[in-house]
């Protein structure tokens, strides 16, 4: 016989109550069994909330979709200088990379002016590109999510676990996106002649785990967004897509995730 079909909400409802169990600290979570997004964990997946660097994915995806050529060299301009959260970067003004050594740190270590600098560089500018992302938002049905900007250093930046589910699932289907935010480092040339070695903003790649097997990754701070992680990877023989937003804690995302990692690997 086939197996009954129930709400969406009274499987959230459920889901609700593993999370509560599994003692989980992030405020708002989703753990979705793919391809038929069924929902294992859940803890107010639908709530509004400021999503920091998570943004970078759909920076990646619009970058990618425009078919820009990505060894073309970009600049870091003194309007790529955060004047948000005054956070700093290795990336000095001036400095020249390619399209897709520019899009390789913005995924695996997060950096902010890489993301700017591919925002700036995009046809008409950031304010075209910016569009671009809510259009691409609204293609994938991420009905309650809203952009400002190609970092997520805005509080304006925000979506819901529900919707970033969908977009992790868009992102897993780009191969760049696929090898960018899963490498542990990256070297880099640096203006004078020397390197600079990039570490992916995920502990759980940086040690290379083998407890885990992660398709894609992205991990985001800000103070108003907190600790967010979102990621598609096997667990077992399972796709899953694990979505972490405002944990306590600069490694409660990684102990979430291993809880949860544990948990499919029994019940899911």
């Amino acid at each position: 016989m086939p197996e009954p079909r129930i709400s969406q909400a009274a499987a959230v409802k459920a889901a609700s109550a593993e999370a509560a169990r599994l003692n989980l600290k992030s405020a708002s979570l989703l753990v979705l069994e793919q391809p038929r997004a069924k929902v294992l964990v859940a803890r107010e997946p639908e709530k509004v909330m400021p999503i920091a660097s998570i943004t970078k994915l759909m920076t990646a995806m619009v970058v990618l979709d425009a078919k820009l050529d990505m060894g073309e060299t970009l600049s870091i301009a003194d309007a790529d200088v955060d004047r948000v959260k005054m956070s700093g970067s290795r990336l000095q003004v001036g400095t020249r990379l390619s399209r897709r050594e520019m899009l390789h740190l913005a995924l695996m270590s997060s950096e902010n002016r890489a993301a700017s600098a591919l925002a700036r560089h995009y046809p008409g500018g950031k304010t075209a590109f910016i569009r671009a992302m809510n259009a691409k938002a609204h293609a994938l049905g991420m009905r309650k999510t809203h952009f400002v900007d190609s970092t997520g250093l805005s509080q304006k930046n925000v979506s819901t676990a529900m919707d970033l589910a969908k977009m992790v699932s868009a992102a897993h289907q780009y191969a760049s996106i696929r090898e960018f935010t899963t490498a542990d480092r990256h070297v880099i040339k640096a203006n004078r002649g020397g390197s600079l070695t990039y570490l992916n903003s995920n502990r759980l790649l940086q040690t290379r785990s083998r407890d885990w097997n992660i398709g894609v990754s992205k991990t985001g701070y800000t103070s108003e967004a907190g600790r967010c992680l979102v990621m598609h990877a096997r667990i077992g023989a399972k796709p899953v897509i694990v979505v972490l937003l405002n944990s306590w804690g600069k490694l409660t995302p990684i102990g979430d995730a291993n809880r949860i990692k544990r948990w499919v690997e029994v019940h899911g």
